[in-house]
């Protein structure tokens, strides 16, 4: 399969599939005779795989790793298990990061309203950001 038609099943560009091969989550395909690269059907799947376990959060190396265990022959779920769950803690950490971060601004929000520009001095820098 040539590289055009891969890429357009897989939902990505030429490049992003030179991009994958390039750092080790695609093999290198065979070339045709005219120097074309012929990639297997499996390279399709492959594709998708590094597609959703982007979606999921994990980073290409994460992916990467993923892959090899599965190229070494074994099931990768229980790896794949741990870093859904570091994922997960990390994202509910900065969920807890935004949530304080909107409580700040919203009093600031209200510090601002009740503030009358024409009460600040020359010594203020901004009497809305500065500590209370």
């Amino acid at each position: 399969m040539r590289i055009g038609v891969l890429a357009a099943g897989a939902g990505v560009s030429t490049k992003a599939v030179r991009f994958y091969e390039q750092v080790g989550l695609l093999s290198a395909p065979p070339r045709t005779s005219a120097g074309y690269r012929d990639y297997p059907p499996r390279a399709a799947d492959r594709l998708a795989f590094v597609r959703d376990a982007q979606a999921a959060g994990l980073t290409l190396g994460e992916i990467r790793e993923v892959l090899r265990v599965r190229d070494e022959g074994q099931a990768p779920c229980e790896h794949v298990a741990v870093l859904i769950a570091e994922h997960l803690r990390a994202v509910e950490e900065r969920i807890a990061e935004l949530t304080r971060t909107r409580a700040e601004l919203l009093r600031l929000a209200e510090t601002a309203a009740a503030t009358d520009p024409g009460t600040c001095t020359e010594d203020d820098i901004c009497r809305i950001l500065a500590s209370q």
